[in-house]
């Protein structure tokens, strides 16, 4: 994986700032708790998210151990989590000036950050998931007997997943999300919405 060469952003420097290391700040404690649960209710890893927001809110980068330290966290874990991360392109990796150590620093423009993620996990998820659909379609219509209005279920089944699929790949391109498609497919054939049962 490749690294960069940290300059610091406006203000004192990283090394002007020393960290307590070992002792998160209660109000840095709970956000960091708190990021950690979203990010595990959307399917990651709790500590996923805390490292993110630790290194995000500290504004600088720290070192594998700092993490270790301010998280309470094993060393085996801390280098997974931030493989997965670095993969996702959530940190990146960067190196001070005069200092042999890799540290890791949070990717702070949070369009690009999601985009990233859904990249490397959504899309290639629900792109499984169409071909499934596909495969499922073509195995139905080559058995005798399925009744029509099931495999017109099934049709709008696979459309779906083609609409959500082509979403992702848009948002991806373009940072829009587009879902018109999406919701096209919950319309009936005179193209007026479902009214929901009261």
């Amino acid at each position: 994986m490749k690294g960069y060469l940290w300059t610091g952003g406006p203000g004192s420097p990283a090394s002007e700032v020393p960290a307590q290391e070992g002792k998160l700040a209660p109000w840095e404690a709970i956000a960091v708790d708190a990021v950690g649960n979203v990010i595990e209710f959307w399917g990651f890893k709790r500590n996923q998210g805390r490292v993110w927001a630790l290194l995000y809110l500290r504004g600088e980068p720290l070192t594998a151990g700092e993490i270790e330290r301010e998280l309470d966290l094993s060393k085996g874990g801390v280098s997974m989590l931030l493989r997965d991360l670095e993969r996702w392109g959530v940190i990146q990796r960067v190196r001070l000036p005069q200092d042999s150590a890799w540290r890791y620093a949070a990717e702070t423009d949070l369009v690009r950050m999601v985009t990233h993620v859904i990249e490397e996990r959504e899309a290639g998820f629900v792109a499984r998931i169409r071909a499934d659909l596909a495969e499922a379609r073509r195995l139905a219509q080559s058995v005798t007997g399925i009744p029509g209005e099931r495999l017109a279920r099934l049709e709008k089944m696979t459309t779906l997943a083609e609409h959500v699929e082509r979403a992702l790949r848009l948002f991806i391109k373009t940072s829009r999300l587009d879902v018109s498609g999406v919701l096209a497919v919950f319309r009936d054939e005179a193209g007026t919405p479902r009214r929901e049962k009261r």
